[in-house]
């Protein structure tokens, strides 16, 4: 999984694999009864087109062969998708990670998967970017859609807009697509606002939260529950997918919210009930976007495999000494001379938020961009939308 690997200096470094890996070994999460750490294949063509252009992937098998002719009409050798050797057998391996998810969920063999070094929401079916080739999550979704089922969930919490996903799935009413993000007015992609609800014979499909910078715990929490529930709940989905991007932390270098550890945690916690609740326990979560490689990236994404394990890490238990012997030893570029290893898995964070159901604040930014979404999609699902 490490060979998917921009450059030294690319914000997407494979380090933020190597060190999340370490640190669920070190506290034990692989070792769990209930878990399995499978493999993952090298996704084939036909597998990849089930979501992606015949065109697109010869063109990235191109590039993967040649990284000396770059296709930046494709997002094929940018600054944000820079060409390497063997880019599509390593792309195409994250995405056959969260293929063996699939598999699982339809086979019954497992409940929940978890595809960390996935989550590529930027790719779309005809080209690559943001830091995304291959689109795992929707290949995910199409593997669930061909097995039978018939309603997937699909949420997004990363910082910035799932735009590929919701791109492949526009025009797909048996997915709904759902977004919390940092408006496009002050991010990347520039895309994820309210109005986008959906292709024409899936009005309703798509939802967009688009908060505002330096949105907080409170905040974020608070958008979270007003939205995603209820929208699960009139959309009865058979399972969710979901990305778990940690980049809308406050440390994170290319974003602009201010959430903890203990809020990214608290999220997939909900996540997972509304699975069990809704989906016959049906979960597939895979990563995403977060930038903050040592210090946010592994707690983020250990809690969210404990979560999916069954096994939730307390906030407050410690970091192995031996993973942070390890990253120091490692890694020491990544930290800044004030900077430290994290010694606890959490951050002790207030994660009180007020909830909807207690009035909405016109003078607040973030419960105006709630309610614009909550207003464009909310009866659209049979939902009042100023208080369910």
């Amino acid at each position: 999984m490490l060979a998917y690997d921009f450059g030294p200096q690319h914000p997407m470094h494979p380090s933020r694999l190597d060190l999340t890996a370490r640190l669920c070994d070190a506290l034990g999460l692989f070792a769990l009864p209930r878990v399995a750490v499978v493999e993952p294949h090298v996704a084939n063509d036909d597998e990849l087109a089930s979501v992606h252009t015949r065109d697109y992937i010869a063109a990235v098998r191109s590039v993967s062969e040649d990284p000396s002719s770059p296709l930046p009409e494709l997002g094929l050798g940018t600054e944000d998708d820079p060409a390497f050797a063997g880019m599509h057998e390593a792309s195409a391996r994250i995405a056959g990670g969260s293929l063996e998810a699939a598999d699982a969920i339809l086979a019954g063999s497992a409940q929940h998967a978890v595809n960390f070094a996935g989550g590529m929401h930027h790719a779309a079916a005809d080209r690559a970017s943001g830091f995304c080739i291959y689109n795992d999550a929707a290949l995910a979704i199409q593997r669930l859609l061909d097995g039978g089922l018939s309603r997937i969930v699909y949420i997004d919490t990363d910082a910035h807009h799932g735009d590929g996903t919701q791109s492949i799935f526009w025009n797909e009413p048996r997915v709904l697509t759902i977004s919390l993000h940092e408006s496009g007015l002050t991010l990347f992609p520039g895309t994820g606002f309210p109005g986008e609800t959906g292709g024409p014979d899936a009005i309703g499909t798509a939802a967009n939260v688009a908060l505002p910078a330096r949105t907080g715990d409170a905040g974020w929490l608070r958008a979270f529950h007003a939205i995603v529930p209820p929208l699960v709940e009139a959309f009865r989905p058979e399972a969710i997918v979901s990305q778990h991007g940690c980049d809308s932390h406050a440390l994170d270098p290319l974003a602009n919210l201010r959430t903890s550890v203990d809020a990214q945690r608290e999220a997939a916690l909900s996540v997972s009930r509304l699975a069990t609740r809704f989906c016959d326990d049906r979960w597939i979560a895979t990563g995403g976007g977060g930038y903050d490689v040592l210090r946010v990236v592994p707690r983020a994404w250990s809690h969210l495999v404990g979560i999916a394990a069954g096994h939730p890490v307390p906030l407050r238990a410690e970091t192995p000494e031996s993973w942070r012997e390890y990253a120091r030893a490692t890694y020491p570029e990544r930290l800044g001379p004030d900077e430290s290893v994290p010694e606890r898995m959490g951050e002790d964070a207030d994660l009180w938020w007020r909830s909807w159901d207690i009035g909405f604040n016109p003078n607040d930014a973030v419960d105006r961009a709630v309610m614009a979404t909550r207003k464009e999609l909310f009866p659209l699902h049979g939902l009042d939308p100023w208080f369910d």
